[in-house]
């Protein structure tokens, strides 16, 4: 008696399972990145490419640009003649080379923060469309569960709908 139930209760187990796996076997698993697909569309390149053309873009770039090479300058120059120099002359040249890093530490920061700045609006500005991109693709494709990108370990290019997405993102932006 005690062995017909534990066979009964390892075939409805059985049973169960399979209907689990039938169940999910049905279902469309697909991934999706919404920042690539947001960065990747031909309206957030274009916002990239003005902003990149914007002068005080250019200005700043510029200065970190010149800081940096500047900085590079000091070196070799401390490189090659630091033997040579005074305590004094060490201590001025590190002083400049500390000011020169400075300004291209503040330039950086600023470079950083502009960059930032431009993300943010991007995303504000694409993704009401990108959801709606992916309601689109996920409906055309059937998906009954879609995933973040990140959150998978493993996905296969197929079941991957961000270059689907962007493309409809860029069709939405026109």
């Amino acid at each position: 008696m005690r062995n017909l139930k534990a066979l009964c209760l390892v075939l409805v187990a059985a049973m169960a399972a399979s209907f689990s796996l039938a169940s999910v076997a049905a279902d469309k698993i697909a991934v999706v990145d919404i920042t690539t697909a947001i960065f990747s569309s031909n309206a957030a390149q274009e916002s990239i490419k003005q902003a990149e053309s914007n002068a005080d873009f250019i200005a700043l770039k510029a200065k970190l640009d010149g800081s940096v090479a500047d900085y590079q300058s000091l070196a070799k120059e401390a490189e090659t003649k630091r033997l040579t120099w005074s305590q004094e002359q060490l201590q001025s040249h590190k002083k400049k080379m500390d000011y020169v890093k400075a300004d291209a530490e503040l330039a950086s920061q600023k470079l950083q923060a502009e960059n930032k700045q431009l993300q943010q609006k991007i995303m504000q500005k694409l993704a009401p469309l990108a959801q709606e991109a992916v309601q689109a693709v996920v409906t055309e494709e059937g998906v009954t569960i879609l995933l973040r990108a990140e959150s998978v370990v493993i996905a296969g290019q197929e079941s991957n709908l961000t270059a689907k997405v962007t493309d409809r993102l860029n069709q939405l932006t026109k």
